[in-house]
């Protein structure tokens, strides 16, 4: 015997960008969407039946329409807006998972902007009859330190080559996503602050090691924000190396550094309440 077992389909990578012309100032909003459903889908798995199956491309002409008609304010409340649209339409789906992605542009004009680089806002949310979940978060945001981090007093057998260090450069690209206690917020005020606290935190925090400072980063963001419930992060080390110019008979006291891609640690961790 052999069933359907959990399944959801959707159209994944929705390249939306809104431009406002209200005014001679524009304002941009340049998002990735990806819709799916989950539901009573079985008998188009099994039986070929579509009846019951709202098209992919219907999804992705709703994200594009609602960018217009309900406009792109917080990229949570665009979300829930098509959630919660989607569930009415397809009478058949039980849940609705709506994934944003926001690029940031930094303005150099009334109207013309310049990529920012300073990580991709992201939401995730999820919509059934009974629960509306958000989760937030930041993306590819790359911070550094030049000092004030050491790793030392590690555990050490046979195949420790790594030496201890009171002085390192410590970077990563940081990905961090908080889950919301609620629905019925300033969503862009919230995200702004936490963002803040990440990297003031990471700034100001003498690391002794990568698991430390996260941690730092995770408990300054729970102590100040209530509607945070909890907050995850995945956090490459992006390790640099210094150079050997002995052989050159130049000196190097921490200025050169070789910037090395991979193999890298990975760092994982989430902070609760």
């Amino acid at each position: 015997m052999v069933r359907l077992g959990p399944n959801q389909y959707g159209k994944a990578e929705n390249r939306v960008v809104r431009v406002y012309r209200d005014t001679d100032v524009h304002v941009l909003r340049d998002l990735n969407v990806s819709t799916s459903l989950r539901g009573d889908f079985e008998a188009a798995h099994i039986a070929g039946d579509q009846r019951d199956v709202l098209p992919t491309d219907t999804q992705k002409n709703t994200a594009f329409a609602f960018a217009k008609e309900e406009g792109v304010r917080a990229i949570e409340e665009y979300a829930l807006t098509l959630g919660r649209h989607f569930l009415t339409a397809a009478p058949a789906a039980t849940g609705a998972r709506i994934a944003v992605e926001e690029y940031p542009w930094e303005r150099v004009g009334d109207h013309s902007f310049v990529r920012a680089g300073g990580g991709v806002r992201t939401t995730v949310v999820e919509v059934s009859a009974t629960d509306e979940i958000v989760v937030s978060g930041i993306k590819d945001l790359v911070l550094m330190n030049t000092t004030g981090s050491e790793f030392k007093g590690f555990l050490k057998d046979a195949y420790t080559t790594l030496q201890e260090t009171d002085d390192r450069i410590l970077a990563t690209s940081l990905e961090t996503t908080w889950r919301y206690t609620s629905t019925g917020l300033d969503f862009d005020t919230v995200y702004a602050e936490i963002r803040r606290l990440l990297i003031t935190t990471f700034a100001e925090t003498h690391s002794l090691a990568l698991q430390q400072t996260l941690y730092a980063m995770g408990e300054a963001v729970l102590s100040a924000v209530e509607d945070v419930a909890e907050i995850s992060f995945s956090a490459p080390n992006k390790h640099h190396l210094l150079v050997d110019l002995s052989p050159f008979g130049v000196g190097n006291p921490g200025e050169v550094f070789i910037a090395a891609d991979r193999p890298y640690g990975l760092i994982e961790a989430t902070v609760v309440r």
